[in-house]
């Protein structure tokens, strides 16, 4: 089995000095006692401390020497029918190239590529991975972290029986759905559905959570997606079908909500009339869509920043108990409800 690799945090406690000592000596930056950068280089040698090539830049302001990974891990030729793909990746892409790190991507496709690709990013040294993941038993991230190597994932990672150390950024997908639901709640809605993401992912658990949280005693009517615009076609049927008198329907993300829209203009339901309908995200085809979709707003490409932001702590040598990131969401109020 392979070591995680010492961290910068360990060599300063070895070497019973403040970790930006350690950054100094290493950096050959600053003014440290010889006494300090003697016990530091000591520290370095008995623990076999590595630099990274991109801690070393960030803390010497130096651009262009890191090399990160972001790894999408998806169905085939789904990573890029979300608008939610490409609002964090381009969040990621900025950010990365501001701070002077070179990005590559991967794109994995089934467990047998997501398990050997921790090796193929182990044997590139690259100095950190981003990844996306739809896939709640990823085996990559246990491998990941098995090698030592920093990442910081988009959503949270699923709860196994262990807690997952990895860093990671999210939205507050259980409140914004609360949010979403508790709203056609206030509107006087009576049969309240929901068009649920898959529940193999932690955004679809947490938003259905949500979903339940606001409904109270009321009746749930829950139909599942797979956040594509058909699949949310497909449920809105499968809702009508089911309780034809229903009167509004929170989606967990925009494109389903859009194919539930298609579904209700096919049957004749006016909407907002005859009933409302609530998605999640925030997408550019949200005000595009007819009538204009009120939905959940998170900050996806913010959020793509902030894993960065994280990736370039955790190279540098930040604990791996640091909290989890987590965005607020909130509602824009459109035509649909």
């Amino acid at each position: 089995m392979h070591q995680r690799r010492p961290t910068i945090e360990q060599v300063a406690a070895h070497a019973k000095v403040g970790r930006g000592t350690v950054s100094r000596v290493i950096n050959d930056s600053g003014s440290v006692s010889e006494q300090a950068r003697r016990a530091v280089r000591r520290a370095i040698d008995e623990l076999g401390y590595v630099p990274n090539r991109a801690a070393s830049a960030l803390a010497a302001r130096h651009t262009g020497t890191g090399t990160v990974a972001l790894v999408m891990s998806e169905e085939a030729g789904r990573q890029f029918e979300q608008p939610y793909f490409g609002q964090i990746v381009g969040g990621i892409s900025s950010a990365a190239d501001e701070a002077g790190l070179a990005l590559t991507l991967r794109l994995t496709r089934s467990p047998e590529e997501r398990a050997d690709l921790a090796d193929q990013l182990r044997a590139q040294r690259v100095d950190g991975v981003l990844m996306i993941s739809l896939v709640c038993e990823d085996p990559l991230v246990d491998e990941l972290e098995r090698h030592g190597i920093p990442t910081v994932l988009g959503g949270r990672p699923c709860r196994g029986p262990r807690p997952v150390p990895t860093g990671y950024v999210d939205a507050d997908n259980r409140d914004g759905a609360r949010r979403a639901t508790a709203y056609l709640v206030g509107q006087g809605r009576r049969r309240i559905a929901t068009i649920a993401g898959s529940q193999e992912t932690t955004a679809g658990i947490d938003r259905l959570a949500g979903y339940r949280d606001a409904l109270g005693d009321r009746r749930e009517l829950v139909a599942h997606g797979d956040f594509s615009v058909s699949g949310g076609m497909l449920a809105m049927r499968r809702l009508l079908d089911a309780e034809p008198a229903l009167d509004a329907v929170f989606a967990a993300s925009d494109n389903m909500a859009v194919g539930a829209l298609w579904a209700l203009e096919e049957q004749g339901r006016r909407v907002p009339d005859d009933v409302a309908v609530v998605g999640f995200e925030d997408a550019v085809v949200t005000s595009q869509a007819q009538p204009a979709l009120t939905t959940v707003h998170q900050p996806t490409e913010a959020m793509g920043r902030r894993m960065v932001e994280l990736l370039r702590a955790r190279i540098g040598g930040a604990p791996e108990t640091e909290a989890p990131i987590i965005c607020d969401t909130s509602l824009v109020i459109r035509q649909s409800a």
